[in-house]
């Protein structure tokens, strides 16, 4: 299973392993606040596609065809992902606010359709 979490919720339990997958680290965030067993930055978008996006919604679909794109050419920045996945529960972590439109959501759905 893989889960998403913002950066600035608690830790859980049932959170299992824990990745960051921002290229930048959550303002205000400490290390030991946010529990990650890695931070994965090269399984996030690039500068220049989040420059782009720059959360505008409108731009939500191409968005996730372009960073679809960014992770097909780098499978070794998203595979201890699944790895991890295949071993149990594993958290992506990420600093955004909308919680519907962001990169984790996108690398969700990327990653569960590598598991089937």
């Amino acid at each position: 299973m893989i889960r998403i979490k913002r950066a600035y919720e608690s830790p859980e339990p049932g959170d299992g392993t824990r990745f960051l997958v921002d290229r930048f680290w959550p303002r205000g965030v400490t290390k030991d606040a946010i529990a990650i067993a890695a931070w994965l930055k090269d399984a996030a978008p690039s500068k220049p596609l989040c420059r782009w996006f720059g959360h505008d919604t409108a731009k939500w679909d191409e968005f996730r065809r372009r960073y679809t794109a960014e992770l097909d050419e780098n499978p070794a920045a998203w595979q201890p992902i699944l790895d991890a996945a295949r071993q149990g529960t594993v958290t992506l972590v990420y600093g955004a606010r909308d919680t519907e439109h962001n990169n984790a959501v996108a690398l969700q759905h990327y990653l569960e359709t590598k598991q089937s």
